[in-house]
């Protein structure tokens, strides 16, 4: 929506994190690394937050383990955000999840005048409820549909088809963390980068409906387009790599 002098008015850009706290992310400093990461992203994303003062940037989280829970229920504006801890322990119930932020994601609470919602969803493990109920509830809502989502697989044992069906689309694949340096890397990249092309002018002013997203092995990276319905242009930055991505420690 423009203003008089042509400037856009502040819309909202909802970001969500969808946290794995099931026994096995007890194992190998896995909930360590996720924690360490989310606190260490936070600076950046505040400043990438005052870079763009037309997007007012909301911040919540989700943890599931034996059920699913808003860990931040309330939408916190990035600037007065702080991260606490989360413990593992318990199942993957990722489909619990994905019902609550769904119901997060329907008109109201949400707005016309949102941007494009940010969700990560971070998981080592297999859904062990109905993860198809859920991810059909989220994708039943037109910004559930909308949304970038971006899906980080740590160690060997994530659900990777899980992980895909929540992404949707044929030509990207979730993010390999198989030791603590990549899910850290992943995370603030997820954190940051993207959230930092979901929330520029560009993509608030009807620019052509096209989201341009990366995904990558640990060596070859791959760009493709996406479309994003009425919502403008959202172009995700190329997905960072390095060699600690062939060590196996997951």
């Amino acid at each position: 929506m423009a203003l008089p002098g042509g400037e856009i008015s502040n819309r909202p850009l909802h970001f969500i994190w969808l946290c794995d706290c099931s026994g096995s992310m007890s194992i190998g400093g896995k909930i360590e690394a996720l924690n360490t990461a989310i606190r260490e992203c936070l600076p950046e994303m505040k400043r990438v937050a005052d870079d763009n003062p037309n997007a007012n940037v909301l911040v919540r989280a989700v943890k599931f383990s034996d059920g699913a829970q808003w860990h931040v229920p309330t939408e916190t504006p990035v600037n007065s955000f702080n991260w606490t801890d989360l413990e593992a322990g318990g199942l993957t119930d990722l489909g619990k999840a994905l019902l609550l932020v769904a119901e997060q994601l329907k008109m109201p609470p949400m707005t016309d005048r949102a941007l494009p919602p940010v969700l990560v969803l971070i998981s080592d493990g297999q859904p062990t409820d109905d993860f198809g109920s859920g991810l059909r509830a989220l994708m039943n809502e037109p910004w559930g549909k909308r949304a970038v989502r971006i899906a980080i697989a740590v160690g060997q044992d994530a659900d990777e088809d899980a992980l895909q069906k929540f992404i949707d689309h044929p030509e990207l694949r979730p993010l390999k963390a198989n030791n603590a340096e990549a899910l850290v890397r992943y995370i603030k990249w997820a954190s940051t980068a993207v959230l930092k092309a979901a929330s520029s002018p560009a993509s608030q002013m009807g620019t052509p409906p096209t989201t341009v997203v990366s995904s990558s092995s640990a060596t070859t990276p791959t760009t493709v387009a996406t479309p994003v319905p009425a919502a403008g242009a959202v172009p995700i930055p190329a997905v960072p790599t390095s060699n600690s991505d062939d060590d196996d420690v997951w």
